[in-house]
């Protein structure tokens, strides 16, 4: 069997030459074995009908294979050189032949070199795709924070509206003494909270005692 890949061939084909012409040498050698099996039957069944005749189905079956092997050598031979012209002249593609699809190589040359050349560029813009989307993810990240930064300075924001106001109801329209005012009231309630405070641990201790 040849050993040239063919891949030109191939391509056309959707098959190697080198399997379909082994598929073929298969064929013929099962027809020729299933042939030598028939031979031999009919031989059998001749004898059946000379009972006399001292040849043995055993001795028909060694010259069967022996006739087999001789076809078969035969048959080698003459399957090379039927496989090396149909290699050559029918499976074979000839070299200033271009498929359909491969068109476009004829209008389109281009030298190892220029090829090489193409495939650094592409990996460089792959490169840089990874980095500028690397780049847009902490972009967003960073924008998300900002969002996040902006929703608690409008909280502050709607605090500090809120002082105002309250310093409008209570007649304070200066923010300092709006702040003044809230310290005072905080310090007020502190001193509440600890006589509250303070009450409860006495009434604890009383009904301690009780």
């Amino acid at each position: 069997m040849s050993v040239n890949p063919m891949a030109y061939e191939t391509q056309f084909f959707g098959f190697t030459p080198q399997t379909c012409m082994l598929r073929v040498y298969i064929a013929f050698q099962d027809y020729l074995f299933e042939m030598m099996l028939v031979v031999e039957s009919v031989i059998l069944k001749k004898l059946d009908a000379f009972p006399s005749c001292k040849i043995s189905p055993s001795q028909i079956r060694k010259s069967t294979e022996k006739f087999l092997l001789f076809m078969k050598e035969h048959f080698d031979k003459l399957f090379s050189k039927m496989e090396e012209v149909l290699l050559q002249l029918v499976l074979n593609i000839p070299s200033n032949v271009l498929l359909p699809e491969d068109k476009v190589h004829e209008q389109y040359p281009y030298s190892k070199e220029e090829f090489q050349a193409l495939q650094d560029e592409i990996c460089q813009l792959q490169q840089q795709y990874r980095a500028e989307a690397s780049a847009g993810q902490a972009l967003q990240a960073e924008l998300e924070e900002q969002k996040a930064v902006q929703a608690e300075l409008e909280k502050i924001l709607q605090w500090f509206d809120g002082l105002e106001n309250i310093s409008r109801e209570h007649g304070t329209s200066n923010f300092k003494e709006s702040f003044a005012f809230l310290t005072h009231n905080s310090k007020k309630l502190q001193n509440v909270l600890k006589d509250v405070e303070e009450k409860s641990r006495r009434i604890n201790k009383y009904d301690q005692l009780l």
